[in-house]
């Protein structure tokens, strides 16, 4: 990536949401590829990312750790040309490193058997294309509470002071069983009905229900089938301090019923 053309790096630098719907738009060219091209350009060009997708939802904190890790294509029945991408961006075993230590009341440790799956690269090879930010994944432990989830962001927060983009992948509506695979129609009510709740919610600094499935009502008990997909946002609600401001950067659904809404924090 040129960082010539970019916009000057931030000394805090933004946290993201992005919602990342389909494989597919890791090689597609749409409104949704060319919105996480224009948002990496505004942020300009991070010392590494720190990525937490909805597909390392798993059982305990781990930290990838490979100085080269490896293009995960953790899915089926896609064309080939999907298979082949590779994203070779290098690790930081560094930031790895400091990402544990920072999550060490959590038994966090690192892992060298992952890689970075399609939540991560998917994104990451429209923003920078090149490859040449270094990348770390962090797992999602589904045994914890949304508010923990919430908590960890908030531990990993001072990253952020030190050219490190925290960038949560995943999606705000994410319900595969009410897909229109057709997609000839918008999204129905509900899902747009809780995706404005959401952003409402985020520009308004009310993490607390973010984080709260009980304040759901039907129409979020739709969008969010599985938490896996929407407790990437947390971690990005959770990393900001008292008064900043967080912006919707961008607005979408494809098939109905998947939400590619991103949020941006700082």
């Amino acid at each position: 990536m040129n960082t010539d053309s970019q916009a000057t790096l931030k000394s805090r630098l933004p946290a993201l949401f992005l919602g990342h719907g389909s494989p597919m738009n890791a090689l597609a060219d749409n409104v949704h590829t060319q919105a996480w091209r224009r948002i990496a350009e505004q942020i300009g060009q991070p010392r590494a990312v720190l990525a937490i997708s909805a597909h390392w939802y798993t059982e305990g904190t781990w930290v990838t750790g490979e100085t080269a890790p490896k293009t995960i294509h953790d899915f089926g029945g896609f064309p080939d040309a999907l298979f082949k991408i590779q994203y070779p961006a290098p690790g930081d075993p560094v930031l790895a490193a400091q990402v544990v230590q920072r999550l060490a009341h959590t038994g966090a440790q690192l892992r060298t058997d992952w890689g970075l799956d399609h939540g991560s690269w998917s994104v990451l090879r429209h923003m920078y294309p090149e490859a040449d930010v270094p990348v770390v994944q962090l797992s999602i432990d589904a045994r914890r509470s949304w508010p923990e989830h919430l908590a960890l962001g908030a531990a990993l927060s001072e990253l952020r002071d030190h050219g490190v983009l925290i960038l949560g992948s995943g999606g705000i509506v994410h319900n595969l069983g009410r897909v229109d695979w057709r997609g000839v129609q918008g999204p129905p009510d509900w899902a747009r009905q809780f995706d404005d709740w959401v952003c409402a919610r985020a520009l308004a600094g009310d993490d607390f229900a973010l984080a709260t499935p009980t304040t759901f009502d039907d129409a979020g008990r739709l969008a969010v089938p599985t938490p896996d997909h929407y407790l990437p946002l947390l971690y990005v609600l959770g990393s900001r301090r008292a008064g900043e401001p967080a912006r919707i950067v961008h607005r979408g659904f494809e098939l109905g019923s998947i939400s590619l809404t991103a949020v941006q924090i700082g």
